[in-house]
């Protein structure tokens, strides 16, 4: 297997998490297909104002709004920062563990400390 077949595997693996994930949380699942979309999505799954998209488009502030996003994303599922350092790093598989797993979807969880 060479690495353009690894690197389309991880893309494949990632759009499916993430669509299940857009499901669990009652955005349409097709929203991770369309670029821009789907960070408002992702925006609005993190329990943030949608003009949180806007500072996406500010270089180097991004990756800070981006960690921010991810954080409220695993708190809405009840998750906790240690869940939020793998959706930072591995994102295509605990995309799929949160999408395929037994996490619900409810906004405004309090973090899980553990």
């Amino acid at each position: 297997m060479n690495i353009t077949m690894l690197y389309l595997l991880l893309c494949l693996l990632f759009i499916i998490g993430l669509w299940k994930v857009f499901v669990k949380a009652g955005q349409p699942g097709w929203g991770c297909l369309i670029p821009i979309f789907n960070i408002y999505c992702l925006v609005k799954i993190a329990g943030k104002s949608g003009w949180w998209l806007l500072l996406y488009f500010i270089p180097l502030l991004n990756i800070i709004m981006h960690i921010l996003v991810l954080s409220g994303v695993s708190r809405n599922f009840g998750k906790g920062v240690g869940f939020t350092l793998g959706l930072i790093f591995l994102p295509f598989f605990f995309f799929l563990i949160l999408g395929f797993g037994d996490a619900t979807y409810a906004p405004g969880n309090p973090p899980v400390i553990a």
